[in-house]
């Protein structure tokens, strides 16, 4: 017996040793996790970029202040630089673009280009377009949704965001209202036959002799855009003077205001405008005639606000108000009119996102506040119209407000017209239109002359750059 507890004291004591031995022995090596890569920081390149305008003026003023605060602070953070270049009016611009794009230099573009009706042609089959749409695929932090619906739809062709709308402006009437009052005419006129009433009751002199004159105009394209698609078209809330929406959903190629009736529509009421007296065949001149008290009625774009008040100088009160319509069944309306801001793949990264910098830059409600508030052009951003500075200036200057309350009323479908002939279209039209007011035409003869041309220019345009 003390033989066995003996023996079992010893397996019980070896059994210890064991269990301690096991617990200090080290566990087996193993392979370490290999360490987290150390992340390559991000080089920072500085970016020079182009930018060609077209604003002159106060307008011109602005956009080179507007050009050296970027530069001096957003530009400054990001290392960017932007160089603005004046390239004159903007067919003149059009006309560098459109050389710089035949001759292939591509390098020769600008970053950033101030574009208007007279170049979207060019710039959509350029084939080096870096778009709105492009730019928000890599920027989707970026909300469109601040801007206004209609700057903005002005400048898609095709469901393709081309271009950011910059200044943005509509065609409205602005008006010797001092002169209205003392003819007793207590409201402008919104119609042509109201044209032609208030023009029989106005003098036929100024008080210094000169001869009075109610309205003048030699209808163009953008005009017939307006009065145009102020009437219900097939298909669409607006008729167009041009198939595929006025150019919009695809090139041009044949008139449809001819064959809808419209055009004939728009010239016998015109003609009855002329024949009275209420208009005169004329666009020369205009603006000084009516800064001198000669003209009554005067139909421009909202850009020309400013400009209109200050050569005015309290002469005499300045009112504003819709386009006029073709006649009481037409629907207020202008379409929106003004640019852009269009960038250009130049095949490298970094100048198409320092070029998107500053167009959000431009877009930005600060700088569309003081832009619209210096111009005249409404402001593009949701955020312009809430900040004090331009609440202020349109409480002073209530003609601010007008334009944009058209532009409110105006139908979606309204759309300006977009040609590749453009500058021959314009002018043709004019050509034609002067025939009829010189008598050489009726209005039926004139629609069938307007067919043959501009169709022909069509044609012409589409089969050289097809």
């Amino acid at each position: 017996m003390k033989r066995l507890l003996a023996a079992l004291l010893v397996l019980m004591m070896l059994a210890a040793v064991a269990g301690c031995a096991k617990e200090t022995t080290p566990p087996p090596e193993t392979t370490p996790p290999p360490a987290e890569p150390t992340p390559t920081p991000v080089e920072i390149v500085p970016q020079e970029i182009t930018l060609w305008h077209s604003m002159s003026d106060d307008a011109g003023v602005l956009m080179e202040k507007f050009v050296k605060e970027f530069n001096e602070g957003i530009g400054a953070e990001k290392k960017i630089t932007v160089t603005s270049i004046f390239q004159g009016a903007y067919a003149d611009s059009t006309t560098k673009m459109r050389t710089v794009l035949q001759t292939e230099q591509y390098d020769q573009l600008p970053d950033v280009m101030q574009i208007d009706a007279t170049g979207i042609v060019d710039y959509q089959t350029s084939g080096r377009a870096f778009t709105v749409d492009d730019a928000l695929a890599a920027d989707p932090s970026y909300d469109i949704n601040e801007l206004v619906n209609a700057p903005l739809k002005a400048w898609n062709y095709g469901n393709v965001q081309l271009g950011m709308p910059f200044s943005s402006s509509t065609t409205v009437m602005f008006y010797n209202k001092t002169l209205l009052d003392a003819a007793g005419i207590t409201a402008a006129p919104t119609t042509f036959a109201e044209m032609i009433t208030a023009a029989a009751a106005l003098p036929k002199k100024t008080a210094d002799g000169a001869n009075l004159v109610a309205y003048a105009q030699i209808p163009n394209t953008p005009t017939l855009a307006n009065w145009i698609g102020q009437l219900p078209g097939s298909g669409a809330d607006s008729s167009y003077v041009v198939d595929n929406r006025n150019g919009r959903d695809g090139t041009a190629t044949k008139l449809v205001c001819d064959t809808e009736g419209t055009l004939l529509r728009f010239l016998t009421e015109w003609k009855k405008m002329l024949d009275a007296g209420a208009v005169i065949n004329s666009g020369t001149g205009l603006s000084d005639m009516f800064y001198a008290g000669q003209l009554v009625f005067y139909t421009t774009s909202t850009s020309n606000l400013s400009t209109i008040l200050t050569s005015v100088d309290n002469r005499f009160e300045v009112g504003c108000a819709y386009y006029p319509r073709i006649d009481a069944t037409a629907k207020f309306g202008a379409t929106v009119s003004g640019s852009a801001m269009f960038m250009f793949n130049k095949d490298d990264a970094g100048k198409a996102a320092a070029a998107w910098e500053f167009v959000k830059y431009l877009a930005s409600p600060e700088v569309q506040a003081e832009f619209s508030t210096g111009t005249g052009y409404f402001p593009i951003c949701k955020g312009a119209y809430e900040t004090d500075a331009y609440k202020a200036h349109v409480a002073e200057f209530p003609q601010f407000a007008v334009g944009v309350q058209q532009v409110d009323e105006t139908s979606p479908d309204m759309m300006g017209v977009t040609v590749g002939p453009s500058r021959d279209f314009y002018l043709e039209i004019q050509n034609i239109v002067t025939a009829m007011a010189e008598g050489d035409l009726t209005p039926e003869e004139t629609v069938t002359e307007m067919t043959t041309v501009l169709n022909g220019l069509l044609e012409q345009y589409n089969k050289a750059n097809s």
